[in-house]
C-alpha cells in the first residue's frame, strides 16, 4: 500500500494509527504469513474495493480487508527461509542438502534478537524442506547444529534457539547448562556430554566442580533411582579420572551399589545400553562365587540387547555348556521366555552357537514360541508389536527348520495351536499355516474343517451375546494372567516333576485354555437378532409355541436364541431337541421329542410371534 492509501484507510479508521508501519509493508511483492491462509505473497492493491489482492498457496488472487490482516497477518522480512526459498532457491537448497547448522543460524537472523522457539522454528523448517522429509532430515541435523557453537540449543521445545553473538566451545555450553540446572537426571547426562568432548579438548577448568556435582547427585538425590545412580557413579569415576582424583575414594562406589541392590534384574532392564557390559563385569567382580547364578538369573529376565549381551557375557566366561544345559532345563520346564526364544531363533544358523542351539532347534521349541507369544498377547493392553511373532512370520524358514524333526501328529497338534493363537492376524496365521501344509499336506484339513465350521451360524439374542462377550472378556483380560502369573510363581518353587502348585496351575491353564476357544469360536459364527423376522405361519426362533401332549396335557413354550434358555419361564433355545423339533413345523402338525429314555409326542395348536407378543 502505498502512502496515500494507507493514510485513506486511517482517516476512515483512526484506530489502525498504531499499525501504520505495518500498513505501509503491506506493498506489491511482500511475502506475507497468514494465520488461516498460510505463506503468500501480496500481488497488488484494488484501491476501489479498499482490498490486498494476495496469493496463498492453492488460492491465488484472494481479496483481504488491509484493517483485517494487521491483526491476523504478518510481514515477513526478505531474510526469512520462506521468502528467501522463493528468491534464492538454489542457496536454500544447498544449506539443506550440505550443511543444516547454517541453514539454522541464517534463520534465526530473522528474528527478533536472533532466537525463536524450538516449535516455531521446526515449523518453519518444515514448510521449507517439505512434511515428508523433514522428520529423518530433522533428526541428523539436530547433531550439526548441537555441534555448532554459534548455536545455543534448547532442552526443551517451548524454550529458544539462539544465535549468540560470541561463538561459545560445546563443552562451555554443557558447563553453563549444568551449572544452570539442579536436576541430578540432568547433571548425570550432561556430564556424560562432557566426557564426550574432554577426549578432543583441554580438560575444563571447571571440571572440578562437574566432578563435585556428579558425586553429590549420586550421593544424597532421591530424584534418581538405582539404575540412574549405579549409571552416575559411573560417569563420576570416569570424571575423576581426567581430574586426576582417586575414585576408590568417592561413596557410593559402583560395587557397593551392585552389592546392595535387592533386585539385580530389575537394575539391569533401566541402564543405558552402553553401559550393559560394564554393568556385567562390575556383577562379577562384585559377586565372584554367586556370579553364575546371577547370571543366568539375569538372562532368564532380560530383554532386547541386553539378553544377547548376557549369552556373549557368559560363553566368553567359559559358562558355554552351563547355558545349554540351562536351555534345554528351561525348555522342558517351559519356562524359556520370548527375548530368549527370539535370540535363539536368529542364532540357530550362527557358527559361534551351533554347539549350543543345534539340539534345540526342534517341535516343542516351536510349541514353546507359541506359547510365549500367546502369553504376551493376553498380556498386551493394546495390539502392540511382538517380535517373537515377527521373526517367525518373516523368516520363511523358521518353521520349516523347526519342523524337521516331527511327526504329522505333531505337526497337526502345532497347527491347531497355530489356529488359536492370539498373536496373530487371520491373514498372518493363513500364510503361517501354508508352511506347514507345504511340508504335512495332511494338515490342509484343518484349514476346510475350520471353514465349514465357520458357515455355520448361532441365532442370539442381544442381551445373551453380550453376557458371552462379558464372560470372554473376563476369561481373557482376568483368569487366564491370573493362571500365568501362578505358572510363574509356581515354577521358581523349583523341581517341576514334584511340583504340585505347578502341576494344578497348568492344569487350570488347560481348562481355561479350552474355555477361550469354545467361546471365540460361539462368538465367531454368532448372528444377533432382534427375531422381528420370525415367520407367522411356522415356527422358527422367535416363535411362541402352544402344544398338547396325547394326554391332553398342554404347554406354551418360547423358542429364542441359542443362548437364551430358560426353563423356568418355559424359554428354551431353538437349538434344544424341543426346539429343533418344532422348527419350520405348523399348525396341526405332530412331533416326536426323545428326552432321557423316554419319547413324548405333541400336538402344535398355536404359533405367534415373539416380537408381536412383546409388543
Amino acid at each position: 500500500m502505498n502512502s496515500d492509501a494507507v493514510s485513506t484507510l486511517l482517516a476512515k479508521n483512526p484506530s489502525l494509527k498504531t499499525a501504520k508501519a505495518k500498513l505501509e509493508a503491506m506493498e506489491p511483492g511482500a511475502f506475507v504469513m497468514h494465520k488461516s491462509w498460510g505463506f503468500g505473497q501480496i500481488k497488488s492493491y484494488d484501491e476501489n474495493a479498499g482490498r490486498l489482492i494476495i496469493d496463498f498457496e492453492g488460492k491465488p488472487g484472494h481479496p483481504m480487508d488491509p484493517a483485517f490482516c494487521v491483526t491476523t497477518m504478518d510481514i515477513l522480512p526478505a531474510k526469512h527461509l520462506l521468502v528467501r526459498q522463493k528468491t534464492d532457491a538454489a542457496t536454500i537448497a544447498r544449506l539443506i542438502a550440505d550443511e543444516p547448522a547454517e541453514l539454522v543460524a541464517q534463520a534465526l537472523t530473522a528474528y527478533d534478537n536472533n532466537a525463536t522457539t524450538a516449535i516455531d522454528l521446526e515449523l518453519t523448517l518444515a514448510q521449507v524442506i517439505g512434511e515428508d522429509k523433514f522428520k529423518k532430515w530433522w533428526s541428523a541435523a539436530k547433531k550439526a547444529i548441537a555441534k555448532d557453537p554459534r548455536i545455543a540449543v534448547p532442552a526443551k521445545k517451548t524454550e529458544c534457539y539462539v544465535l549468540r553473538d560470541e561463538p561459545v566451545s560445546v563443552e562451555s555450553e554443557i558447563v553453563e547448562k549444568f551449572n544452570g540446572t539442579r536436576s541430578a537426571r540432568r547433571r548425570i547426562l550432561l556430564a556424560e556430554e562432557l566426557l564426550d568432548t574432554a577426549g578432543r579438548q583441554e580438560v575444563h577448568a571447571d571440571f572440578a566442580a562437574i566432578l563435585k556435582g556428579v558425586a553429590d547427585a549420586v550421593k544424597d538425590s532421591n530424584q534418581i533411582d538405582g539404575a540412574e545412580r549405579l549409571y552416575g557413579a559411573a560417569i563420576r569415576d570416569q570424571l575423576a579420572k581426567l581430574a586426576g582424583v582417586d575414585a576408590a575414594t568417592l561413596e557410593p562406589s559402583q560395587s557397593s551399589l551392585i552389592a546392595e541392590a535387592r533386585d539385580l534384574p530389575a537394575l539391569a532392564e533401566k541402564i543405558p545400553v552402553h553401559f550393559q557390559r560394564e554393568f556385567l563385569e562390575l556383577t562379577k567382580a562384585t559377586h565372584p562365587i554367586e556370579c553364575r547364578d546371577i547370571l543366568f538369573n539375569l538372562l532368564k529376565s532380560s530383554q532386547g540387547k541386553f539378553t544377547t549381551e548376557v549369552i556373549n557375557f557368559l560363553v566368553e566366561n567359559d559358562y558355554a555348556d552351563d547355558l545349554a544345559a540351562t536351555f534345554k532345563r528351561w525348555q522342558t520346564e517351559q519356562n524359556l521366555r520370548a527375548p530368549v526364544l527370539l535370540w535363539i531363533v536368529k542364532n540357530r544358523h550362527s557358527k559361534k552357537f551351533a554347539k549350543l542351539l543345534n539340539e534345540l532347534i526342534s517341535p516343542r521349541l516351536l510349541s514353546a514360541i507359541f506359547f510365549a507369544i500367546d502369553y504376551e498377547a493376553l498380556q498386551a493392553a493394546n495390539a502392540r508389536r511382538i517380535p517373537l511373532a515377527d521373526a517367525l512370520s518373516e523368516d520363511q524358514e523358521l518353521i520349516p527348520d523347526l519342523l524337521a524333526t516331527a511327526d504329522a501328529e505333531t505337526a497337526r497338534d502345532l497347527a491347531n495351536t497355530l489356529m488359536l493363537n492370539q498373536g496373530f492376524e487371520e491373514l498372518t496365521k493363513k500364510s503361517l499355516l501354508a508352511r506347514f501344509i507345504k511340508i504335512f499336506p495332511s494338515i490342509q484339513s484343518l484349514v476346510a474343517n475350520d471353514a465349514e465350521s465357520k458357515d455355520e451360524q448361532l441365532i442370539v439374542s442381544r442381551a445373551s451375546h453380550d453376557r458371552k462377550r462379558e464372560e470372554y472378556e473376563v476369561l481373557i483380560s482376568k483368569k487366564i494372567p491370573e493362571n500365568s502369573k501362578a505358572i510363574a510363581v509356581a515354577r521358581e518353587h523349583g523341581d517341576l516333576k514334584e511340583n504340585s502348585e505347578y502341576k494344578m496351575a497348568k492344569q487350570d491353564q488347560q481348562v481355561l485354555m479350552a474355555q477361550k476357544t469354545q467361546l471365540q469360536r460361539e462368538l465367531a459364527h454368532a448372528r444377533i437378532s432382534d427375531f422381528k423376522d420370525a415367520p407367522a405361519n411356522q415356527v422358527g426362533a422367535g416363535s411362541i409355541v402352544e402344544v398338547k401332549t396325547d394326554a391332553g396335557a398342554t404347554a406354551r413354550y418360547t423358542i429364542l436364541g441359542a443362548w437364551d434358555s430358560d426353563p423356568q419361564k418355559n424359554i428354551i433355545s431353538y437349538k434344544t431337541p424341543l426346539g429343533l423339533a418344532l422348527l419350520a413345523r405348523k399348525v396341526g402338525d405332530r412331533v416326536a421329542v426323545k428326552t432321557g429314555g423316554a419319547e413324548e409326542n405333541y400336538t402344535i395348536t398355536k404359533i405367534t410371534r415373539y416380537v408381536d407378543a412383546a409388543s
